[in-house]
């Protein structure tokens, strides 16, 4: 199979979706690898280090579109791509289709393949490619959060562990699956005080058993998230309901109960965000203020820390990525039944229902295309 690697155009994302490792794994089994000129930079891989290990470098992100069958990315195509994106061709990426609807038609007018990463997911309804992001993404939350609480950048000017005779700062952290875990890791590894709300009681034994005595469980409700907002320092927002807008779980009204300074990291950004008042930022601009509360949403966290996350992401893609290349997407999502729901666009038609709901647009059964 010929395999396309552009350069990352979303601002400040300096992830590759391959490394010159990956390329010589994929090389060794037949496949031909074109990698867009400095699409490694970012991330510290230099184009002499993908042509040593067989790949061919390619000048322009047009070229690299034209002569592949499979695009291996990192974040969705924006819509400078839109138009280089070929019918049949297979893309391989993060989309978050849910959240955004010209993407969602773009793909769909393109009658391309769209394999999502974060809808890829196993038997037991783990999401093995979005862990290694979000697990990144969590703990970022924690560092990003402590720095915005500093009175210069308009934060409530509070130390997160606080110091001998001087309370921690409170950190509330909504839902508890990968994010909301490594962030409380995190928050609770600086000395804060460490609350994690979910809706799912096993889940809080678990967390209850696993984690320090400067973290507690709490369900999730409207009730107690309305009091706990009114005491919190930095409250992370952590939800995934997988392929589906994030439900609004702060509302704009309850940013009046929080104190000033306080703030807000959304990382549900690019699935919609669960603050009603998010709204995506980029790396340049990180964050803005509404009612003295410190808002930061960028829709690409890990892409600040690409040699960590361009490693931990490929240690999770590669496997798939061979899969696609050595059988075609449709003999190895037949094989791979992992895959499976990782299938959001064909040809024209959406298979993955939420993204349909999302939008109100036709839904057609993944099954069609998947049969013999």
């Amino acid at each position: 199979m010929i395999i396309g690697v552009p350069k990352e155009i979303k601002n400040n994302e300096n992830r590759v979706a391959l490394t010159p490792a990956g390329a010589k794994e994929l090389v060794k089994r037949g496949h031909q690898v074109y990698v867009q000129h400095s699409a490694g930079v970012g991330s510290g891989f230099q184009d002499e280090e993908y042509t040593t290990a067989g790949a061919t470098i390619l000048p322009t992100i047009e070229e690299t579109y034209r002569i592949a069958e499979m695009i291996i990315k990192v974040k969705e195509p924006i819509e400078p791509e839109y138009k280089l994106i070929k019918e049949n061709q297979l893309l391989f990426t993060y989309f978050h289709f849910a959240s955004y609807e010209p993407l969602t038609k773009a793909m769909v007018a393109s009658k391309a393949v769209c394999l999502a990463y974060e809808t890829v997911e196993k038997a037991d309804r783990s999401l093995p490619l979005l862990v290694p992001m979000s697990e990144v993404a969590g703990r970022m939350a924690i560092q990003k959060g402590a720095n915005y609480l500093e009175k210069p950048l308009k934060g409530r000017g509070i130390l997160l562990g606080g110091v001998p005779g001087v309370l921690p700062a409170k950190v509330l952290i909504l839902g508890g699956g990968i994010v909301g875990t490594q962030a409380a890791w995190m928050a609770a590894g600086l000395g804060a005080d460490v609350t994690i709300m979910d809706v799912s009681l096993p889940r809080m034994r678990y967390l209850a058993d696993v984690m320090p005595a400067n973290v507690k469980t709490m369900m999730s409700n409207e009730y107690n998230i309305r009091e706990m907002v009114k005491h919190a320092d930095l409250i992370v927002g952590a939800v995934l309901i997988p392929g589906a807008k994030a439900p609004h779980l702060i509302t704009k009204d309850m940013l009046k109960l929080m104190k000033p300074g306080t703030v807000l990291v959304d990382v549900a950004v690019d699935q919609g965000g669960c603050i009603e008042t998010c709204k995506p930022t980029t790396h340049e601009n990180p964050t803005y203020i509404i009612d003295d509360v410190v808002h930061y949403c960028v829709a690409n966290m890990p892409g600040a820390v690409p040699y960590t996350s361009t490693l931990a992401l490929t240690n999770a893609t590669l496997p798939y990525a061979i899969q696609l290349a050595d059988k075609g997407w449709k003999k190895a999502s037949q094989d791979n039944p992992d895959l499976v729901p990782g299938l959001n666009v064909i040809n024209g038609e959406i298979v993955y229902k939420a993204v349909a709901e999302a939008f109100n647009m036709p839904y057609t059964d993944v099954e069609k295309y998947l049969a013999d």
